[in-house]
């Protein structure tokens, strides 16, 4: 009896030292969607190898606004031991203190350098990229081969471009139009950049009197000259894929996002995909739509939530996401996969949206330290020319006023 006592207190100690020593790695990343394609990658590629040491790997994605929900998580001290961390809210998160310091710990050298850039403030690296996305032009070939004009290619400046979506209008007439003309900074601001505009001057403020500025400005809202370009609820849709779908819009400016879209909901539609046209200088501009794996810095497993981040953007699964078609991954060496050698639309739109993060004036979206109310004055000056309430000089001069103000508080 008393042996038997023994062994089973004996047995309940083991118990009690074993979940004591069990180590669980917490990941958030985002709802919707987004989440099947990370639950079936973590089983795959992430489960099996931490189980082997003792670490179970617990996923536990964000619904609704994910910057909403992280921030709320992250200040009661409950958010995950690894996390996304978007880069156009990076800074508001670096100032809690509650991201881990990368240096040293994780090597950047096989990813993309301006993604790491796009994660490091101060000379501190915040973030592992784990895909990316920038801009191409997306264009319906039948639409162009109908009106006799060439496909926009690799060569075009904003010029050539212009003459082209214009001509093409010319050709098909009134129920058709050249390019869709999103009026927000998320599609607009590459070509800012590629006239040489910095996003944040002296001091960190916005200079939007800046004649680099105006001359992307003047030619992105000219386009919608004569209904060359329209807005999307123009053509009652609501982003340039949904443009694209209508059969009536010839070219929109989007990520590698829209190939799945079109595979999907526009399967007859015949499309190919050019680079950003370049600026009067010669440069081409674009943004870095990205996603990074953070820690957190009060994670009690900090070397098991530092393996996890290197399975999550490891070669292997790096190619896996690469072949769902949704994001581009972040390494470097991808530039030579067999994936973007494949001469189906998809796979080449993948290409370009690959080559367009260091081709020119390539900066990471955000909103900076401000946060997401930054860029309000410049949607609100694109809306009001596109739509034709002002004029380009007048929608600026307001626009400067209003990031004034913005910038004061």
């Amino acid at each position: 009896m008393k042996k038997a006592l023994l062994l089973s207190l004996a047995v309940l100690a083991s118990g009690a030292v074993h979940a004591q020593t069990a180590k669980t790695i917490k990941i958030n990343g985002y709802g919707g969607t987004d989440q099947t394609l990370v639950n079936d990658l973590i089983n795959r590629f992430v489960k099996p190898v931490m189980a082997k040491d003792g670490v179970t790997v617990v996923y536990e994605p964000l619904q609704g606004d994910y910057n909403k929900s992280f921030t709320t998580l992250l200040a009661a001290g409950n958010a995950g031991d690894v996390f996304y961390l978007p880069a156009e809210t990076l800074d508001g998160y670096v100032t809690t203190g509650k991201l881990l310091p990368l240096n040293g710990l994780v090597s950047t050298t096989p990813f993309i350098k301006s993604l790491n850039t796009a994660f490091t403030r101060n000379g501190r690296l915040y973030g592992v990229a784990k895909d990316f996305n920038t801009l191409t032009l997306v264009y319906n070939k039948d639409l162009f081969d109908e009106a006799g004009v060439k496909y926009p290619d690799n060569t075009d400046t904003w010029a050539t471009l212009q003459t082209k979506l214009t001509t093409l209008k010319q050709k098909l007439g009134n129920d058709y139009y050249g390019i869709c003309l999103s009026p927000n900074f998320d599609r607009f601001g590459a070509f800012a950049y590629a006239a040489g505009w910095k996003q944040f001057g002296a001091g960190g403020k916005t200079n939007l009197a800046d004649p680099k500025f105006a001359q992307a400005f003047n030619w992105y809202t000219g386009l919608a000259k004569n209904k060359v370009g329209v807005q999307p609820s123009e053509v009652s849709a609501d982003w340039g894929g949904a443009c694209l779908k209508t059969g009536k819009v010839a070219v929109a400016i989007e990520g590698n996002w829209i190939v799945n879209f079109l595979r999907d909901n526009a399967p007859n539609l015949k499309f190919g995909t050019a680079l950003l046209p370049k600026a009067p200088g010669g440069g081409r501009g674009n943004f870095l739509y990205t996603v990074g794996w953070g820690v957190n810095s009060g994670t009690k497993n900090r070397a098991a939530a530092l393996k996890v981040l290197g399975l999550l953007t490891s070669p292997q699964v790096q190619q896996y996401v690469l072949e769902q078609g949704l994001a581009i991954p972040s390494r470097s060496a991808l530039t030579n996969n067999a994936y973007f050698k494949k001469t189906d639309a998809g796979a080449q739109n993948s290409r370009l949206t690959f080559d367009g993060a260091d081709d020119g004036n390539v900066y990471a979206f955000t909103f900076g330290p401000q946060g997401s109310d930054w860029g309000k004055p410049i949607n609100e000056a694109l809306a009001a020319v596109l739509s034709g309430q002002r004029s380009a000089a007048d929608a600026l001069k307001k626009a400067q006023a209003d990031m004034n103000t913005f910038q004061r508080r």
